[in-house]
């Protein structure tokens, strides 16, 4: 036995000398493609990172949004590219292809399962970051915004130029304009305008070939699957055309919170039998979690937050006919400008300067899980309880449910790829955060929300389950992207995007037939077409 170790281990150490040596050959190899690849008016050479280079890890966990994905075990991309011109972007597509790379494309960061800078395969990332232009046509209501740009720049932006308008999309100001659009992109006032990507009329694209195309030239299917549908899997989107929507001077927010104590359960089940049916001007998000009690016995708190587009005595007059069981007051209620209204629901106190939109450090950074699904029926009062007590058990776990009904139930289910529309009473977003590193702490916090969601099972979508492809979720099913992609894509495709995925299958086929643009959780091609 002694004898064979002694053997072994010459040779593995040849083979990990090897395998190292093909990876830096490789890696010179891509380099040298990348350069000859330059143009002359905008060389790359200033914006490849390899692990040499000082700023390699700085460059890497500056948009590393979960921490579960910072530890000296997680795979570390081989190079980092750095995109400041159009043609970066073209010559990384190019010679991927040509050395047959792994290529991940990273905007903000923020996919919770950080696909976009993981792989289990040697890659590299092609980071958007530098990408962030915004141009503002007020007149014509409309905007250009570059893939890198964050959802507080581009809200920032529009402020400087007009307070009567503003744009449909999330309340976290650090996220990406690039994967939060190419996903669907929801925030607070979906029940009003609908989703980012239901006010997206033009986008420019770097296909599988290297041509930059627009919605005329890409094609009416291909403009289709990449709002909605996930960028990435098509080709990498450089910047995106957004029509801006009109709100008014005055908006008002309000957050609210009750305990069990507080009679939750009864002003929990009135929500969700008005939540989606409200006036369209006003998105109120219900978060469910455990605090301490009085009696230092945890109990439940559900906290109410809510944007009305319109003024405090409007808002009143709504809550007063549909929901005075919150027992709103006046004290509760803030009259402020859209701008702000996006740092209120961000958890800064209002009168914070409005650019700190402009910060792209976020204000907390931990380790998470997140999942999803979708709420058809108001749950009984007494499911509620039931699940209230699962929440105090797990304690670690929150619930946000956030509303439909309003725009999302008069735009068709195949108008776009996401498909969550008439229907739903409300979204569900399971969260789980912890601030300590370690593989038996990570797995102990990922069960919980495992756990929570089994149990939710009897009380949210089926056949299928649905979920929501921002919330990006591996427990859904990994695509492995080799000769069962197809039958891979199809146990996560389908929750994501139900019926639409067959048609984002027959696109992606058709765009990218040798499956170049691919992850975790892309979309794939039909087996038979496949190179």
């Amino acid at each position: 036995m002694g004898i064979l170790r002694a053997t072994m281990l010459p040779l593995l150490s040849i083979f990990f000398l090897l395998s190292l040596s093909r990876q830096v050959s490789a890696s010179e190899s891509f380099i040298h493609c990348l350069l000859n690849h330059s143009q002359p008016s905008h060389p790359i050479s200033a914006a490849i990172y390899t692990p040499n280079n000082g700023s390699f890890s700085s460059v890497l966990q500056a948009y590393i949004r979960n921490l579960r994905f910072n530890t000296t075990t997680t795979r570390k991309p081989f190079l980092i590219v750095t995109a400041l011109h159009d043609s970066h972007i073209q010559a990384a597509i190019v010679c991927a292809q040509t050395h047959n790379l792994q290529m991940k494309i990273r905007s903000g960061g923020h996919d919770y399962e950080g696909v976009s800078y993981v792989a289990e395969v040697p890659f590299f990332v092609l980071d958007m970051f530098n990408l962030r232009s915004i141009d503002i046509d007020v007149e014509g209501e409309t905007a250009w915004v570059q893939a890198g740009a964050t959802l507080g720049e581009v809200y920032y932006r529009i402020y400087e130029k007009s307070n009567t308008h503003g744009f449909p999309a999330g309340v976290c100001p650090t996220v990406g304009v690039g994967g939060h659009f190419s996903g669907g992109g929801y925030g607070n006032m979906m029940r009003k305008y609908g989703l980012s990507v239901d006010n997206i009329i033009d986008a420019q694209l770097v296909d599988v070939k290297g041509r930059l195309l627009n919605r005329k030239s890409m094609g009416e299917d291909l403009f289709w699957a990449i709002r909605g549908g996930g960028g990435a899997s098509f080709g990498v989107v450089v910047s995106y055309k957004i029509k801006l929507v009109r709100v008014p001077e005055i908006v008002t927010v309000f957050n609210v919170a009750k305990t069990l104590e507080q009679k939750a359960i009864d002003i929990v089940s009135k929500w969700q039998h008005v939540a989606d049916k409200l006036d369209e001007n006003l998105f109120i998000r219900l978060i469910l979690y455990v605090v301490s009690g009085t009696n230092k016995e945890n109990t439940g708190r559900a906290r109410f937050f809510a944007l009305f587009l319109g003024d405090s005595e409007q808002l009143f007059s709504v809550m007063n006919k549909s929901f005075p069981e919150l027992g709103l007051k006046k004290s509760d209620c803030n009259e402020t400008s859209w701008v702000q209204s996006v740092l209120f629901w961000t958890n800064f106190a209002l009168g914070t300067p409005n650019d700190v939109l402009l910060s792209r450090v976020p204000q907390t950074l931990t380790y998470l899980k997140r999942k999803s699904d979708y709420v058809k029926e108001p749950i009984s009062k007494a499911g509620l309880e039931l699940i209230w007590k699962k929440l105090i058990e797990l304690k670690y776990v929150a619930l946000a449910f956030n509303p439909y009904g309003g725009r999302m139930s008069e735009i068709p289910a195949e108008a776009v790829p996401f498909p969550h529309r008439a229907g739903n009473l409300a979204k569900i977003q399971y969260s789980a955060d912890w601030n300590e590193g370690g593989e038996e702490v990570t797995d102990y916090y990922i069960n919980l929300t495992r756990k929570l969601y089994s149990f939710m099972t009897p009380f949210v979508s089926k056949n299928p389950r649905e979920a929501f492809f921002n919330y990006k979720d591996l427990d859904l099913g990994i695509n492995h992207n080799g000769k069962a992609s197809y039958q891979e894509g199809r146990v996560y495709g389908f929750k994501y995007f139900k019926r639409n995925f067959n048609r984002l299958v027959e696109i992606k086929t058709k765009v990218d037939p040798g499956n170049f643009f691919r992850n975790e959780q892309s979309i794939p091609t039909l087996p038979n077409k496949r190179k």
